[in-house]
């Protein structure tokens, strides 16, 4: 890109000098597997719902197209643009989450989708990306005293968080954000006495989950006790992994997305795995682990802790969602319907993850000395 020197001094120019872009083309090496991979699952999905062939692959190319938008545009922001940015978006964030309580769409016993002509939105899978970068501001400015009782506030707004999630309710989500918060209070210099307790009160809200939540146990209990339930979707992806072995069926050639109504969305990591085989699925494995690395070792040289606590959430939400998909498929965790980041279907999950990795773009981009935070 000529247009691109070192001496270019335009937005753009400054932009592509100062953003990490292995991990940008990381990212769009995602994209490219997400358009993949809805050409090889969606097709025989839409025909057994009586939809047109096209109907998923035209929606994932649009939503696929605004997320990498969405990429470049949030990751030309400053610090304290991201942080604005966050601050604003998460409180529309949090009142369509609570507004999803009162006029949300049910699916599969969930209320969590706002049905918008066309299309629906999942306002919390916004909320995630928020939250990491309002928290790691809000213990940031309590350390340094200049927020009296930031952490406190943080845990507030986390309170608010746990009782909207669970009311939907989304024990998944309701993990991912509490497991990257009480990260980031860790990172933060958390006492580590008090952390234990943390650690303690989370495993008893995950009792408690067990506990009231019928859907919860019941995954719990087939995940424990293979006998006790229907296992049919887990079983398919396991048999589409051995029938792919380490080369894959080849493209088109699968069977497991004519016999699972989530081929597209929750288990497309099996279809890529009979389809493609497990060269593939290592691959993008690989690239998830790449990104998650990468992020954190550009984290080693940063003094700024508002950078570090918000980068380190960012990271930790990206790669936890994409551990629960690939493990839940492989049966190594108990099923939990969570989108692959930028392959399964779904434009909330799309836009959302693009959104969240923008924010980290934004946040690791190398900073003069006079560059505002």
């Amino acid at each position: 890109m000529p247009t691109l020197s070192r001496a270019d001094t335009s937005v753009l120019g400054r932009w592509w000098w100062t953003v990490d872009r292995w991990t940008l083309f990381a990212i769009t090496s995602l994209i490219g597997f997400g358009y993949v991979m809805m050409l090889a699952a969606s097709p025989a999905v839409a025909e057994r719902i009586g939809q047109a062939r096209d109907v998923f692959i035209l929606k994932q190319v649009f939503f696929l197209a605004v997320a990498g938008l969405v990429v470049v545009a949030v990751s030309l922001l400053s610090p304290r643009g991201v942080r604005r940015v966050a601050l604003v978006g998460g409180v529309i964030a949090l009142l369509l989450t609570a507004l999803t309580l009162v006029i949300g769409v049910q699916i599969k016993g969930a209320q969590r989708w706002i049905e918008l002509p066309g299309f629906s939105v999942q306002p919390s899978e916004f909320l995630k990306p928020c939250f990491a970068v309002v928290a790691a501001w809000l213990i940031a400015e309590g350390k340094r005293g200049r927020l009296p009782h930031g952490t406190l506030i943080a845990c507030a707004a986390y309170g608010v968080i746990v009782l909207l999630l669970q009311s939907q309710p989304d024990i998944g989500m309701l993990a991912v954000v509490t497991g990257v918060f009480v990260l980031q209070l860790f990172v933060g210099g958390l006492n580590l006495f008090i952390f234990g307790g943390l650690l303690g009160l989370v495993l008893a809200g995950g009792v408690g989950a067990f506990m009231v939540f019928p859907h919860v146990q019941s995954r719990v209990d087939r995940f424990l006790h293979p006998a006790s339930g229907d296992h049919y979707q887990i079983t398919r992806a396991l048999e589409a992994f051995g029938a792919g072995g380490f080369f894959g069926r080849g493209p088109g050639e699968g069977h497991i997305k004519d016999v699972l109504p989530d081929a597209h969305a929750d288990f497309v990591f099996a279809v890529a795995g009979e389809e493609f085989g497990m060269l593939v699925c290592l691959i993008i494995i690989g690239i998830f682990a790449f990104i998650v690395l990468r992020g954190l070792l550009r984290l080693l040289a940063e003094g700024e802790m508002y950078v570090v606590l918000a980068a380190t959430g960012l990271i930790a939400s990206f790669g936890l969602q994409a551990f629960v998909n690939m493990a839940s498929t492989l049966h190594l965790i108990p099923t939990k319907g969570m989108t692959l980041p930028f392959i399964s279907y779904g434009g909330s999950s799309a836009i959302a993850i693009a959104f969240g990795m923008g924010l980290l773009l934004a946040l690791t981009r190398r900073r003069g000395p006079g560059d505002l935070l």
